[in-house]
């Protein structure tokens, strides 16, 4: 499918706590996603404790295709209840979306209704109510295309304002109102649509949150591909059948190897032509060369970005402010939607460790620590040997 599921969240602690007492967590498999939000009651660390345990029951029940109400059972009868306020301790809205259909669920325990836009234009979605022991639960459907957006909130979002600007917070409406007016401006990134409600969130709370507030978006849009070819092939008569693939492909497509790259190079009858301005002392330049949308070093580079992705959380607001190769190809596979890293097993003896056999790869190592790196933090990523 060309259509990535572009998921994004971003919360605001009620002033004072260290911690959110909201949790999203998400799960992409090869036929579903799941997107789970939960609201601890109160704020602060039992709230935070309490929400996380929901969103780990309701995604691990439903990514093992437990029946649906064996899970919200499951749940609920696993959460305390207040004994003041005789609810639940925490609240929680579930989204699932089928890859093969783009069919997707709601269901809502006692959350904010959510928001869905079909291309750029707000639909209030239709829902039926079911009782699971003996709380209420409304579900609602209905089908994703590219350019469509659905988010989940929790009622600190809509609180915003209140006893301030507006008597009764932000509202329901209003925000709705304010995302439509982001697609009338022609937004076409889930980042720009959630940053754009929690910072107007924060600000009808003039900086004293009231209470936690979490955003949580999907957004349909055309996938962004990348490729890496990193080593040279174990077998030197398949180099050309690998670099036609590489360049064959549809998406970005990066070479990170000096002999790699003169591979490529050589087939391509071009030279690399290296940019000195991005050599720094603890890493090669990188190098420039047609058809190919960046040419770094190899093993430095990637131990580099290694270090580099554990430094920024994987989040590419936080990259160093320098150009060099490292930084260069983090953002490229930040930026990226899907990975597939083309790792040459032939080893290169300069590099390796004489400590290790002869048959283990320092390269292979970072690649295999990188791949598992960017899939906990759901990345799409495939490494194929070659």
């Amino acid at each position: 499918m060309d259509n990535f599921l572009d998921i994004y969240e971003l919360s605001l602690n009620k002033k004072g706590e260290e911690l959110c007492g909201d949790k999203v967590k998400f799960r992409k498999t090869e036929n579903k996603t799941t997107i789970v939000l939960s609201d601890g009651l109160g704020s602060g660390v039992k709230a935070n404790i309490l929400a996380t345990l929901t969103t780990e029951i309701l995604i691990t029940m439903l990514n093992a295709d437990v029946p649906l109400e064996e899970v919200i059972k499951t749940t609920i009868g696993t959460l305390p209840i207040c004994q003041v306020r005789k609810i639940a301790y925490a609240t929680f809205t579930i989204i699932q979306i089928d890859h093969k259909s783009n069919k997707f669920e709601v269901i809502n325990f006692d959350n904010p209704p959510v928001f869905f836009f079909s291309q750029g234009k707000l639909i209030k979605l239709e829902h039926k109510t079911e009782k699971i022991l003996d709380k209420k639960i409304t579900v609602s459907e209905g089908f994703l295309e590219r350019g469509d957006f659905i988010g989940a909130v929790s009622d600190g979002v809509l609180y915003a304002g209140l006893g301030q600007t507006l008597n009764f917070g932000w509202g329901w409406e209003s925000i709705a109102e304010f995302i439509q007016a982001l697609f009338i401006k022609q937004t076409n990134s889930v980042r720009h649509i959630i940053h754009s409600v929690i910072a107007e969130t924060h600000s009808l709370y003039r900086g004293k949150i009231g209470d936690d507030a979490t955003f949580v978006g999907v957004y349909v849009r055309k996938r962004n591909p990348l490729m890496v070819f990193t080593g040279p092939p174990l077998e030197k008569s398949k180099d050309n059948y690998y670099v036609e693939n590489f360049l064959n492909f549809d998406g970005r497509k990066i070479v990170c190897g000096g002999t790699t790259g003169n591979i490529v190079a050589k087939y391509l009858g071009e030279t690399i032509e290296m940019d000195i301005s991005t050599m720094r002392k603890d890493l090669p330049p990188i190098g420039q060369l047609k058809g190919v949308d960046l040419v770094t070093e190899g093993i430095l580079t990637i131990s580099k970005v290694i270090e580099i992705l554990k430094a920024c959380n994987c989040d590419v607001t936080r990259l160093p402010n320098d150009n060099n190769g490292a930084v260069m190809l983090v953002r490229e596979i930040l930026e990226a939607d899907s990975i597939l890293f083309l790792l040459g097993q032939k080893i290169n003896d300069f590099y390796q460790n004489p400590l290790l056999p002869k048959n283990i790869s320092i390269r292979r190592n970072l690649i295999e620590e990188l791949v598992k790196l960017l899939r906990d933090k759901q990345k799409e990523v495939i490494l194929e040997y070659c």
